[in-house]
């Protein structure tokens, strides 16, 4: 699209075609459809109550900057909740210093405290270190992704408990949540769907639950597109750089998911909202034959086992 020759209802030079709606945005509009979409998903979705404290997961990315951004502008006003930033380092040379310090200038600029983890402190060795032991290890190792999916998603858990936070707000958008939802039905994990969702609360009511704290995902009817150009008029993230360790399943369906958006508009909003109307009847078959929330015996961190992934990966 060239500037100056498709223009926003407004008059102004359009700067995002919003293909499935057929509308064209201004900078100005798009901001506030941006806002007022998570806004409504917020509410909609009962996402924040009074006395939450919530720890947004911040990398540094497009993503979970705008999500820290946009919760920051919805609950700059509410007294009675609070935020805190929380990154993870995963030792990732060459990628992640610089996020991380995209980071902790956005949480300063919002003044917003930042707390940062890494894997190095924690599982005395580094993403990087890591990845070299599975090229010379198994072939039959798993891939990559997962061993630092299982550490963030763990380390994110465990922060955001340690700094007393009752809601930890992930940057997952629309795009992340239809991979997800697929990659589920691919491999069949009932477990794993029925705890999707705008708000990651179900089964935590079970014995020991209360050691995984709740996600809440404000972006996710956001298109990842979406929220880079947010984050880019907003001149905050550290680019789109691109993990060296990126591997596996996900990239697959992302492809296969992007090419059916391109020739049938609507298609990640379709997967999503018929996700929604079947996720009941989901939990109620997953609820008979999910086993109870665990301590693992090593770390004392919730899972499904006596020894959790995490130690089963990492230690």
């Amino acid at each position: 699209m060239q500037a100056g020759k498709v223009r926003c209802r407004c008059g102004k030079p359009a700067v995002y075609f919003k293909k499935h709606e057929g509308r064209h945005f201004c900078e100005q509009h798009f901001i506030e459809y941006i806002e007022k979409k998570v806004r409504r998903t917020v509410s909609r979705a009962g996402m924040v109550k009074r006395g939450d404290r919530i720890a947004v997961a911040v990398s540094g990315g497009k993503d979970s900057s705008a999500a820290l951004y946009l919760m920051h502008s919805i609950l700059k006003k509410r007294p009675d909740v609070g935020l805190v930033a929380v990154s993870v380092d995963e030792g990732i040379g060459g990628y992640r210093l610089k996020s991380i310090r995209a980071a902790k200038a956005l949480s300063n600029g919002l003044g917003i405290e930042h707390h940062v983890y890494s894997f190095k402190k924690e599982f005395g060795k580094t993403m990087d270190q890591k990845a070299r032991e599975l090229k010379k290890g198994n072939p039959q190792l798993k891939e990559p992704c997962t061993y630092c999916g299982v550490g963030r998603r763990y380390l994110l858990n465990k922060a955001a408990r340690e700094l007393k936070s009752t809601k930890l707000c992930t940057g997952h958008n629309l795009d992340d949540e239809v991979q997800s939802i697929m990659m589920n039905y691919m491999r069949g994990d009932l477990f794993r769907a029925a705890r999707m969702g705008p708000v990651t609360d179900w089964s935590l009511t079970k014995e020991k639950g209360r050691h995984f704290i709740a996600r809440i995902k404000p972006l996710r009817l956001v298109l990842e597109r979406e929220a880079a150009l947010f984050s880019m008029i907003k001149g905050m993230g550290a680019g789109f750089s691109l993990c060296p360790h990126r591997s596996g399943i996900r990239f697959d369906v992302r492809e296969f998911i992007n090419d059916m958006e391109d020739r049938y508009s609507g298609t990640k909003y379709g997967i999503l909202e018929t996700f929604e109307k079947l996720l009941p009847s989901i939990r109620k078959l997953a609820e008979r034959g999910e086993g109870k929330i665990r301590l693992c015996r090593k770390c004392r961190e919730p899972g499904s086992e006596d020894v959790c992934k995490t130690c089963k990966l990492w230690r």
